[in-house]
């Protein structure tokens, strides 16, 4: 009896780890296939800038799409996202691409947790590994601030200001100790409540036109030569 009993929890074991064996690798946690033919499909360019983020980065080229044709910009955000899952595909969808530079704007969906809990440091860390690995194939950096948020609409019980706040103050450190440009868009679109100003976005995430218009003046001197 003993001996049938381990065995069916063997069994139970093997099942269950097949499954998710199986799962795993059917799942594409990174979306890597997303811009997978994009990418294959593009002519070498020596002035092409990519940016990497998440939903604020892919929904800035609907909002404003003619900031990306008129210029050699690349937009490689995925919405939802968070940095571990960027840095997975930052050598497809940047490095590969053979950019002069890199706008990196990441971190408010891993306050979210959209991929469970993270620690600033963590975020930071994943972010440093993207900017680290972009000057190792002589991309230049430029790191953004994360945007304002007090609240997130998709999960309500988390309080961010603070920490939205902690890690713009290490982003911005980091940048200043290594020479790397960064981009501060949180002091001209903060309000009196921590939160992304009303007329810059509605929902108190993701920017309106009005939003990537002003996002648009503070980056582009970034991106002169």
């Amino acid at each position: 009896m003993r001996l049938k009993l381990k065995l069916l929890k063997l069994l139970i074991v093997t099942i269950s780890t097949t499954s998710f064996s199986q799962n795993a690798m059917n799942t594409d946690w990174a979306n890597l296939k997303k811009y997978e033919k994009e990418n294959q499909s593009l002519t070498p360019s020596s002035k092409r800038v990519v940016f990497m983020g998440d939903s604020i980065t892919e929904f800035w080229k609907s909002n404003d799409s003619t900031f990306f044709s008129a210029n050699e910009f690349i937009n490689r955000g995925i919405s939802g996202q968070t940095t571990p899952q960027m840095l997975l595909r930052f050598r497809q969808d940047v490095i590969d691409l053979k950019p002069s530079k890199v706008v990196i704007l990441a971190g408010i969906n891993d306050i979210a947790e959209n991929t469970g809990p993270i620690t600033i440091q963590q975020i930071m860390d994943n972010i440093i590994s993207m900017t680290e690995l972009a000057q190792t194939h002589k991309i230049k950096v430029i790191l953004c601030s994360v945007l304002p948020a007090n609240a997130f609409y998709w999960n309500p019980k988390l309080q961010p200001a603070y920490k939205v706040i902690e890690l713009n103050e290490m982003i911005e450190t980091y940048a200043k100790k290594h020479n790397i440009a960064y981009v501060d868009y949180y002091a001209s679109m903060v309000d009196d409540n921590k939160g992304l100003q009303k007329k810059y976005g509605e929902d108190g995430v993701h920017p309106n036109v009005a939003g990537y218009k002003k996002m648009e003046a503070l980056l582009l001197p970034f991106l002169k030569d």
